[in-house]
């Protein structure tokens, strides 16, 4: 479980984050929503401890300060919303270094049949030896998530995991984080700005506006037409289809 408590953040004279208490759960989806600016990128590298902030944050009933980098890279993994390469490498390289805070640079036949489960998971086989920047963004952002799952950490954060990809690679990832959770333990925390995708696969749903929260519930209690017009200033309506709740909205 992660609790943060009195979560602040400011950038010179801008408060983008103020008095956040929330807690997410363990073995569970929870996605934070809200429109641009809303402080979701912020409060994930907060938690994360990518970026410095007030308040506290505890994983597992221990402080996230308290962790040296390399006990917190075994537990904890994330990708950010944009990430960049400084040297040219091949998927299976750039996917390997996910297994850098198991085996230092001594990679195992275990990491490598990791490295290589990851990349068929993002369905990549025939990219493995194909250099990063002769991807497309999709290509590219499937490498990176697939760093993140040969990681093999308790905690995934992931900032806007969906960037550049086409609906099917979309839904395959959903449904591979669902997977992670649900078969094999993991607790996955998100930021999307697709509602429907937020709503169709999430256990729990952090909504922030203007830096505040304003609700952590379940998936059921925040995908309403009256939460999401808090979070949005827009009007919404909701419709259940095959057991899965979807949105249509309109100012």
């Amino acid at each position: 479980m992660i609790v943060a408590k009195n979560i602040g953040k400011r950038y010179g004279e801008k408060q983008v984050l103020e008095g956040i208490d929330t807690v997410i759960q363990k073995h569970a989806v929870t996605t934070l929503i809200g429109a641009n600016g809303a402080g979701k990128s912020t409060l994930l590298s907060v938690i994360s401890r990518l970026m410095s902030g007030e308040g506290e944050i505890c994983i597992d009933g221990q402080a996230i300060s308290s962790f040296k980098s390399s006990e917190l890279a075994k537990k904890l993994s994330t990708l950010r919303q944009t990430n960049h390469v400084g040297v040219r490498l091949t998927v299976r390289e750039l996917v390997s270094f996910g297994r850098y805070p198991h085996s230092q640079e001594k990679l195992t036949k275990e990491d490598l049949k990791i490295v290589e489960q990851a990349i068929g998971y993002m369905e990549m086989d025939r990219y493995g030896d194909t250099f990063i920047d002769q991807l497309s963004g999709g290509e590219r952002q499937r490498a990176f998530i697939a760093m993140i799952i040969a990681q093999d950490t308790e905690y995934i954060l992931l900032d806007e995991p969906l960037n550049n990809l086409d609906m099917k690679h979309s839904v395959q990832i959903m449904r591979l984080l669902r997977t992670l959770v649900d078969e094999h333990g993991k607790t996955v925390v998100l930021v999307l700005h697709d509602i429907n995708f937020a709503a169709a696969y999430s256990d729990y749903i952090i909504s922030l506006k203007s830096g505040k929260l304003l609700k952590n519930g379940t998936a059921e209690e925040v995908i309403t037409s009256e939460e999401l017009k808090k979070v949005y200033d827009m009007d919404f309506t909701i419709h259940e289809v095959n057991g899965m709740r979807l949105c249509a909205y309109f100012k």
